[in-house]
């Protein structure tokens, strides 16, 4: 086995992702036994086909014994995270997510693409009046979280403090975001809390008012189960669209030529947003752990191990897709795992998120076809999430 190669440490994600460590690993050693920094170690999953099993197996490969991150959880972090869909197995997961459902309707989300073109407009139009902005703090970070608002009925005027808190969340690795404090969590519970109790006196049109009202079996979220809830979505729907929209414009500035392909056929906004989903798989690990001796990838694992799921990795698997490290945003089909390698924990919101991706480069191609890099940009040192810190752009026009 190549038990030099480290696909862990998060510097290594500062620098760029480790795409071709990635591809000797798939080739080599696709289930993989890697050191850990101060733990046992885990099992490093490479391949797309060993990520799908891994995912779609829950009685095997368990999300909530040891979490989904790969630092061990205490019991104390378990019982909290247990709470939230991410943490659970069936069929106590089966039971959340059929609450949460109530407010993921294709109703629901296919009414907000109007609200969703109206955001992408204001916000390219502001930063076309400015000539040069940053593309991440002021387009792409703000476009989910608009979204995100919107979809639980939030206040514009909460929109900034949402917004930290989710920075806060996602950071823990990189020293900019990263001070330890625990009251992110606290206040993002207390104020969906909060938000949860105003909509069970005034229900609206909206998500949360969904989910703490009785449904037909009669059950609904608590306040607690509700806050966390919210702070789910802050982070994944928040990060996850945010990092997609990101790392699509700076896979179409390092391929200029689908970005003329995108101005003279907008019928490929069809299936740009899976192709920059695959690119940059916004979600870089998830971890799992075995409630029962297993085989994978010709491993023979024990019970009780870590066995973590690399999505990039995944999105690069040859034997997949032709052309594996080719950006094309007419690739169909296209059954990559940026969503998750289906199961039980396929995204949620894997629809929102395309939508948001589609519209926001409609919008760009339509108002801003000469955008273009106007210097370097700053990568998040997370080796959870592919993230981009900074992205000054020019926005032409």
């Amino acid at each position: 086995m190549s038990t030099e190669i480290d696909i862990y440490d998060p510097s290594l994600y500062e620098a760029g992702m480790p795409w071709d460590r990635y591809a000797r690993l798939r080739e080599d050693d696709p289930v993989h036994r890697h050191a850990e920094p101060g733990g046992p170690g885990f099992w490093a999953v490479t391949r797309h086909a060993d990520i799908q099993h891994v995912s779609r197996h829950p009685e095997v490969f368990s999300s909530h014994a040891g979490g989904i991150m790969v630092p061990d959880a205490t019991e104390e972090q378990l019982s909290r995270n247990r709470l939230m869909m991410l943490f659970q197995d069936p069929p106590e997961h089966t039971s959340t997510r059929s609450v949460v459902n109530r407010g993921f309707t294709p109703r629901m989300i296919g009414k907000l693409e109007d609200h969703i073109r109206e955001i992408c407009h204001d916000l390219v139009g502001t930063a076309l009046a400015r000539g040069s902005v940053d593309f991440v703090a002021d387009i792409a970070a703000p476009l989910p979280l608009y979204v995100i608002c919107e979809l639980i009925g939030a206040p514009s005027e909460d929109r900034e403090k949402i917004f930290t808190w989710s920075n806060a969340l996602i950071g823990a690795d990189d020293p900019e975001f990263a001070t330890g404090d625990l009251t992110p969590i606290f206040e993002l519970l207390s104020y969906a809390s909060a938000l949860g109790a105003r909509r069970r006196a005034e229900p609206r049109d909206d998500i949360v008012s969904k989910l703490v009202a009785p449904g037909e079996d009669g059950t609904s979220m608590d306040d607690l189960a509700l806050g966390v809830f919210v702070m789910l979505l802050a982070v994944a729907g928040n990060e996850t669209t945010r990092n997609a929209a990101s790392g699509g414009l700076q896979a179409f500035f390092d391929h200029p030529e689908q970005w003329r392909r995108l101005l003279e056929d907008r019928s490929l906004l069809r299936t740009l947003p899976d192709e920059v989903v695959r690119w940059v798989s916004p979600v870089i690990t998830m971890r799992r752990t075995t409630l029962a001796d297993t085989e994978l990838g010709g491993q023979k694992i024990p019970a009780g191990e870590k066995v973590v799921m690399y999505y990039p990795s995944g999105n690069r698997d040859a034997a997949v897709f032709p052309d594996a490290d080719v950006f094309d945003i007419g690739r169909d089909p296209n059954p990559h795992i940026g969503f998750g390698g289906g199961g039980p924990h396929f995204c949620l919101g894997a629809h929102l998120a395309r939508m948001e991706v589609r519209v926001l480069f409609e919008v760009l191609a339509e108002r801003a076809p000469d955008i273009a890099p106007a210097g370097p940009t700053r990568r998040l040192r997370s080796n959870f999430v592919n993230s981009l810190k900074e992205m000054p752009v020019r926005m032409g026009g």
